[in-house]
């Protein structure tokens, strides 16, 4: 399994970020596939995690009401819109991937599958 991430940048407190992940190896149709990110001196967290097959999303509670997670409905691509990012929102931010059912599971556990050695850096600073 691969998982590609990609879409970071710098952005101002306010300001809005799309990070995408393509999976090759994994399949939506079997499995969930979410964001986790880790700040400077942070644990690493779930963000946000989708089934595409059960049309279920999970969201920390830090990010509820401002990201928005999204699955292609043909190809193995997540997306993450990031609105009104806040500081806070620092962090590299890796792509994961779990042959499970719901996304809570993938998001509040260890995945299996993850671009822990390529995230994507979004930095929100004025």
């Amino acid at each position: 399994v691969q998982l590609q991430a990609s879409g970071g940048g710098l952005v101002q407190p306010g300001g809005s970020l799309r990070l995408a992940c393509t999976a090759s190896g994994f399949s939506l149709d079997y499995g969930v596939m979410g964001w986790f990110r880790q700040g400077p001196g942070k644990a690493r967290e779930g963000v946000s995690c989708i089934s595409r097959r059960l049309g279920s999303t999970y969201y920390a509670d830090s990010v509820k009401g401002r990201f928005t997670i999204s699955a292609n409905n043909t190809e193995n691509v997540v997306y993450l819109q990031m609105n009104n990012l806040k500081p806070e929102d620092t962090a590299i931010y890796y792509c994961a991937a779990e042959p499970t059912v719901e996304p809570q599971t993938l998001c509040l556990g260890a995945p299996r599958f993850g671009s822990w050695g390529q995230g994507t850096q979004v930095t929100v600073s004025s």
